[in-house]
């Protein structure tokens, strides 16, 4: 008896290296049952990236197309005119790059594909131009979309509208993580001090591309601030942007760089988490940050900007203060809390009572894959409207 194929999604996404919506979907993919649904990726870019060899491991394909830059509409278009020519026999398409799903998702259901998915993951745009540009081709997305998700309420009224949401047309979808791969590990974190050679210092963490969006700037005021309180204090930094060589001139500048540790993108972050004391994330705009669902698993306590939606807060750990109040305000927060941010408590059951184990949304996001129906998650806007 031959043994039946799986289903296979096409998800659509900017490249494959390490950022929130790359990590979040390679968690799903990891904890998919293959036998039943394999992912393909549809990329904007040529260069391999972090997760490249991960995905074809796993058995996914990677396709490329050029990236869309405002100028090249026509051979966008004709782009991916080709490529769904040739690749269609998709059970649905999944597009994470709301930027220019309005083009490429209908071009997918012309071609065939069953199912379309326009996935909304940031509740604001760049600045100048380009964030205009974002913004208008996104108009039409609400009604080129057989669903709409967003991983929050506020990127869904970002991406879709209020009018979407308040019709109950956009699924809220939980970025969901590996439960068991962040939760608290007090041996993990001894290592990891002494690996750093952090031990015995107050270390604050931030995880995030350095980019405009992730304010840091005022992060770095901060800890300017944080160091004056103890001297004790160390901050680490996780990521690669644009923005890093001026954050790295700025803690020049404050005389703080023999405090200051810029690490990188890191494979293994949730090692990085148990050696964090605290983690802040003072972010100008978000969708839903997986960070900082990843740093409450870690049993973090984490101070967050008022700027992030407060599904953010899956735990009492979490607590919003505003970007437009001095950073000493948050720095006298942070030490305010420092003695009790050092006793870590295991977090998982709350973070799967919450919905965000992605063991769990693999098996529910499958069923959903397989038959076009009745997606995880709830429609938002209810409680708003």
């Amino acid at each position: 008896m031959a043994t039946e194929k799986p289903i296979r999604v096409l998800h659509v996404l900017g490249t494959t290296n390490l950022g929130g919506a790359e990590s979040r979907i390679m968690e799903l993919y990891r904890h998919m049952d293959r036998k039943k649904v394999q992912f393909d990726f549809l990329v904007h870019t040529e260069q391999e990236g972090h997760y490249s060899a991960e995905i074809r491991a796993l058995g996914g394909s990677i396709y490329s197309v050029p990236r869309f830059n405002g100028r090249n509409y026509a051979a966008y278009r004709r782009a991916l005119v080709r490529f769904f020519e040739k690749h269609h026999d998709y059970a649905a398409i999944h597009g994470h790059m709301t930027s220019t799903a309005s083009i490429y998702l209908p071009i997918a259901k012309k071609a065939g594909v069953p199912v379309t998915i326009a996935h909304a993951r940031s509740a604001g745009v760049d600045k100048g131009i380009k964030g205009l540009v974002t913004k208008i081709i996104r108009l039409p997305l609400k009604n080129r979309a057989d669903y709409l998700f967003t991983c929050s309420e506020e990127a869904g009224i970002a991406v879709y509208g209020k009018k979407a949401v308040r019709q109950g047309k956009v699924w809220t979808i939980p970025n969901a993580i590996d439960t068991q791969r962040f939760r608290f590990n007090s041996s993990v974190r001894e290592k990891m001090l002494a690996e750093l050679g952090l031990s015995g210092k107050f270390v604050v963490g931030h995880v995030g591309r350095f980019g405009f969006m992730k304010n840091h700037a005022y992060l770095i005021d901060v800890f300017y601030e944080l160091c004056i309180l103890r001297d004790d204090a160390a901050l680490v930094l996780i990521g690669k942007g644009e923005l890093e060589e001026a954050i790295r001139q700025k803690v020049q500048d404050l005389g703080i760089a023999d405090k200051v540790h810029f690490l990188g993108t890191r494979a293994n972050v949730e090692d990085y988490y148990q050696a964090f004391d605290y983690f802040v994330f003072p972010s100008l705009f978000e969708g839903l940050p997986g960070s900082v669902a990843e740093a409450q698993a870690a049993g973090l306590h984490c101070l967050v900007s008022d700027k992030v939606t407060r599904e953010a807060a899956l735990t009492d750990l979490a607590v919003y203060r505003s970007i437009d109040e001095p950073p000493v305000q948050w720095a006298r927060e942070i030490q305010k809390n420092a003695k009790d941010a050092m006793n870590r408590r295991d977090m998982r059951q709350e973070i799967i009572d919450k919905g965000f184990d992605v063991a769990i949304q693999a098996g529910q996001m499958a069923e959903f894959y397989r038959t076009g129906k009745n997606p995880p998650g709830h429609c938002c806007g209810a409680s708003r409207f």
